[in-house]
């Protein structure tokens, strides 16, 4: 092997390692007794107890009503996370065809206004954006979960820079055709922009099920909690804690293994 591969899979390697290593010294120790993890601290190697530990995570009713178990809460976190990416990447797909191949009145201005959103964060404008949806009577409810978050500066940003690469002759074929607005959308852009869609759903699916502070913030109710909520509910230095950590963890990262060329790409294909 030439000693340039050689550096640059070592370097590769160096990178997996630092990412999955605290991955799997976390999985170890989640097999451990507790006493064992409070005398000796994290284990880097497999215990005993993993079927006992993973089953109770899973399936043992904790919190006042003893009605969240684990599965509960992969639940929550898996419709909060498949309503993130299907209502962005509809609200950014809408959003970024109407900037581009329709004549709206101040459209740049309206696209830099979006874009200037990213500097306002959620977490900057938490009390009135829980106002709002107090009034609306959308607290400890999915709805009231997800509507502060449906917009997408970035998804519009792809999208935007996707279409103004489709060749303006492909939409004058459609209007010669008879195809409206509707139907050009339908069956001509969403089929081309399959990728992107498919990288921005990843992308807005991981941020879902990583989402913490807000469902704090919006959802009282213990049988609504998360994956990443039920850490604090159970204890973050448990067996059974950490256990639900891998399962929090597990999701996104399989999800990044076996889609990642279909990121890359739906990436790759909205530069221009």
């Amino acid at each position: 092997m030439p000693r340039k591969h050689f550096f640059d899979h070592l370097i590769l390697l160096i990178g997996v390692f630092l990412i999955v290593g605290p991955v799997i010294v976390i999985a170890f120790s989640s097999t451990h007794s507790g006493a064992t993890l409070g005398q000796d601290g994290l284990q880097f190697l497999p215990g005993p107890y993993g079927v006992e530990v993973y089953s109770r995570a899973l399936f043992e009713g904790r919190g006042f009503t003893g009605g969240v178990t684990g599965i509960t809460m992969a639940l929550n976190s898996l419709y909060l996370a498949a309503g993130f990416a299907l209502a962005k990447v509809a609200v950014s797909l809408l959003a970024a065809y109407a900037l581009v191949f329709f004549r709206v009145r101040f459209g740049t201005f309206f696209f830099w206004v979006i874009l200037c959103s990213l500097l306002l964060p959620l977490e900057s404008r938490f009390l009135p954006t829980y106002a709002v949806i107090s009034k609306l009577g959308l607290v400890n409810s999915y709805p009231g979960l997800m509507l502060p978050l449906l917009a997408s500066a970035v998804g519009t940003f792809f999208f935007r820079q996707f279409f103004l690469g489709v060749p303006a002759e492909l939409s004058e074929a459609a209007r010669i055709d008879g195809a409206g607005p509707i139907k050009f959308l339908k069956d001509v852009l969403v089929p081309a922009s399959a990728p992107m869609i498919a990288a921005l759903g990843l992308l807005m699916f991981v941020q879902g099920w990583n989402q913490y502070l807000w469902p704090v913030m919006v959802s009282s109710e213990e049988t609504r909690m998360t994956l990443v909520q039920g850490l604090s509910l159970v204890g973050r230095t448990s067996p059974q804690g950490l256990a639900l950590a891998v399962l929090a963890m597990l999701p996104p990262i399989l999800l990044v293994v076996f889609c990642q060329k279909a990121f890359v790409k739906g990436l790759t294909d909205g530069r221009q």
